[in-house]
């Protein structure tokens, strides 16, 4: 066949499938809306699990940096847990034994006073050791990533940050003052970074160097193996395996952690907590997610949201089929005339499936379209930065191009063969266009509406019990009375000592405070204290929190004391 007649043919193939949908408009905008409806609501939730899969793969050399992660054993009664958070001298001695190990960086944040013409506020600050900026290689606006955090006085900030400091300035080399554990401090700004986007597990606005004199009061943090205070990150070597690490880690700990006597028997700190290496393209979808910056999720539910938009794509293929069968015996006589003038099957399957390719790539264009008015809309409401490019690195384009042909074969295949096989002398005989020649196709389409109920039905019910189990979540006993409940987290200790009577005494004559108390722990959190301890009759010693609270408390979180009495002062 010649390029010439197979253009023709094609043209004419194109123009027959126009003419079929404008003289059934009715049947088309069904058809349309019904293909563009599911095809939308597969794109928004596949822009979801992709813009969820790409956590922290946009760093330069993502693939060799790993945060190291703690794995507590079940205690009695509850749950193992995993913690981004890990130990000071983990990162350490991991550093020294394994020289898999490029680099280490430590970090811990906090919150603290934040002093700047006269002005105090506070701002989420890093600590970390100056090979951070080599491990995660944020990118640098200005400043150099080697040296920017060398000194001890050094700051860097994101641009954000430094534009809110910093107006209409050179931030470079002006000075902020942080107050730590009561203890003012100057620093200085020696570089800027970009803003981290919205698919990263790093969060913070300010870094400055980690100073191990900051904790010249609390050296504990620094030695003990179970104090999880920050958070370690590795770089390793171009060519090593983290399974080499991994499998080396119980000798680790056996040379770094020896059995000392807790609670009446020979235990190490090791075992409770056991330690891994996570690809920092995994933290954000792994299982440890106690202590993370940014919220995470669980990969179970991301695949989950990538089955519901394969199922809704296939109810608006299973729809198309279904109509197009149902007036296959609408089209008999054209079927017919067309074989009768030479027409073979294989030129009237091409001729049917170009039509569905023409109303799936209408569809497309009106499910691009409802994407685009949605996608706002939507990414408030998942609190996620979710955006929609056709072209670039991220372009969707070769992707709903694929989609297009994707729907038009699968849904307009089998009523291409469906129209194709007519035998044209009965129907000419009858001089009728009636729907008694669909042949077997009732059976499929029986089949298909009974899937179509079935896969609608039970997202349904999915959807039910979903919303059914939050608003049990949100309305169940607590064990606390939570209405009305203010909490304030992430105050200073230190800095408020010496005044944390009279603050708490001029809270409670507040008017409307009923009561007023204080925890070292806030409610609802990650943040925990274990201690082990002895029950006779358990040969093992049991993990259990400790919350230290003062008298105020019970009265203050609305407590039922069931036996005994609450503190006294």
């Amino acid at each position: 066949m010649s390029r010439e007649k197979g253009l023709v043919m094609l043209h004419n193939y194109i123009t027959t499938g126009l003419r079929a949908l404008g003289r059934n408009r009715t049947f088309a905008l069904i058809n349309i809306l019904g293909l563009a409806i599911g095809m939308a609501a597969c794109i928004l939730l596949l822009l979801f699990v992709r813009y969820e899969t790409s956590y922290d793969q946009w760093l330069p050399g993502h693939e060799r940096a790993f945060q190291v992660q703690s794995l507590s054993a079940a205690s009695a009664g509850g749950q193992a847990k995993g913690d981004q958070l890990s130990a000071f001298i983990v990162g350490r001695t991991l550093a020294k034994d394994f020289p898999q190990i490029e680099r280490l960086a430590y970090v811990a944040q906090g919150e603290p006073v934040i002093l700047q013409n006269g002005q105090a506020t506070t701002s989420l600050v890093l600590t970390a050791d100056p090979t951070l900026l080599e491990i995660l290689p944020f990118p640098m606006l200005r400043g150099d990533r080697k040296t920017a955090l060398s000194s001890i006085d050094s700051l860097v900030l994101t641009a954000s940050e430094a534009a809110t400091r910093f107006p209409g300035i050179d931030p470079v080399g002006q000075t902020l003052t942080i107050v730590r554990r009561g203890i003012p401090k100057p620093y200085r700004v020696t570089g800027i970074i970009a803003d981290l986007p919205a698919n990263s597990h790093f969060k913070g606005g300010m870094i400055t160097p980690f100073n191990r004199s900051d904790y010249i009061d609390q050296p504990e943090e620094l030695r003990r193996y179970g104090w999880n205070s920050g958070y370690n990150y590795v770089q390793l070597r171009v060519g090593a395996d983290p399974d080499d690490i991994t499998r080396g880690l119980p000798a680790w700990e056996a040379r770094n952690m020896p059995k000392q006597m807790f609670a009446g028997a020979m235990l190490s700190e090791g075992d409770q907590i056991d330690w891994q290496l996570t690809p920092i393209a995994d933290v954000h979808l792994g299982r440890a997610q106690g202590g993370a910056q940014t919220p995470g999720n669980d990969r179970r539910t991301i695949t989950t949201f990538a089955l519901v938009a394969a199922l809704i794509l296939m109810m608006a293929c299973i729809n198309f089929t279904n109509l197009a069968t149902a007036r296959a015996g609408q089209r008999a006589r054209e079927v017919a005339l067309r074989k009768v003038l030479g027409a073979s099957r294989g030129q009237l399957i091409v001729q049917f499936l170009g039509e569905s390719l023409v109303v799936a790539a209408a569809s497309m264009l009106v499910a691009l379209a409802i994407v685009e008015l949605a996608l706002p809309a939507l990414s408030v409401f998942l609190k996620a930065d979710l955006r929609l490019r056709y072209f670039g690195p991220e372009g969707a384009l070769p992707a709903v191009l694929a989609l297009v042909v994707l729907v038009g074969l699968v849904a307009g295949l089998y009523p291409a063969f469906v129209l194709s096989r007519f035998d044209p002398a009965p129907v000419l005989k009858a001089n009728t266009s009636g729907t008694g020649h669909a042949g077997g196709s009732s059976w499929l389409r029986n089949a298909l509406v009974v899937g179509q109920f079935a896969i609608s039905i039970s997202l349904m019910v999915c959807t039910a019990v979903i919303a059914a189990q939050t608003a049990y979540s949100r309305n169940v006993d607590a064990g606390f009375l939570r209405d009305g409940l203010l909490q304030v987290d992430g105050i200073a200790r230190k800095q408020i000592a010496p005044v944390v009577e009279s603050l708490v005494t001029a809270v409670a004559a507040t008017p409307g405070v009923v009561s007023v108390g204080r925890s070292i722990i806030a409610v609802n959190t990650d943040a925990r204290i274990n201690s082990l301890v002895r029950v006779d009759g358990y040969p093992d010693p049991i993990e259990l929190g400790t919350y230290g609270v003062d008298t105020g408390f019970f009265d203050a979180m609305g407590l039922d004391i069931v036996a005994g009495r609450t503190f006294e002062k």
